[in-house]
């Protein structure tokens, strides 16, 4: 199904990120796939991949809400810029959430997007 617009729950280990358009949404899950290494920063590699697999889920996306703790969205944001610049014009805002159901997500972010839309001119989701 064709979306326009995503919100993205994202923590250090994985990514729900909802997909959703007037009437439907539809959900899917990136998770790290932990490597057991001795190398010398084989966790930031690994970070590095993760934050690479959610880009790569999220391309075609128009606009995108990311949510998240604050350390998670400050580590997202400098892969983004360093590996990824043109996702950020992709990423339409970015809020702090802890644990918000799967519904309570895709309603923030319907509620977001008719107000991003609105200010930009643009036809909003109802």
């Amino acid at each position: 199904m064709p979306h326009r617009h995503a919100v993205v729950l994202l923590d250090h280990h994985s990514a729900g990120i909802h997909e959703f358009d007037d009437v439907q949404s539809q959900t899917t899950h990136v998770k790290d796939q932990p490597h057991d290494t001795g190398q010398h920063n084989s966790a930031v590699r690994t970070q590095h991949e993760f934050y690479g697999n959610v880009c790569d889920a999220l391309a075609g996306m128009t606009e995108i809400l990311m949510t998240g703790s604050h350390i998670v969205q400050t580590d997202f944001t400098h892969y983004v810029d360093k590996h990824r610049p043109q996702m950020a014009k992709q990423i339409a805002g970015w809020d702090n959430l802890d644990h918000p159901t799967d519904g309570e997500l895709v309603a923030l972010g319907r509620k977001f997007f008719v107000a991003h839309d609105r200010m930009a001119g643009t036809r909003s989701i109802q």
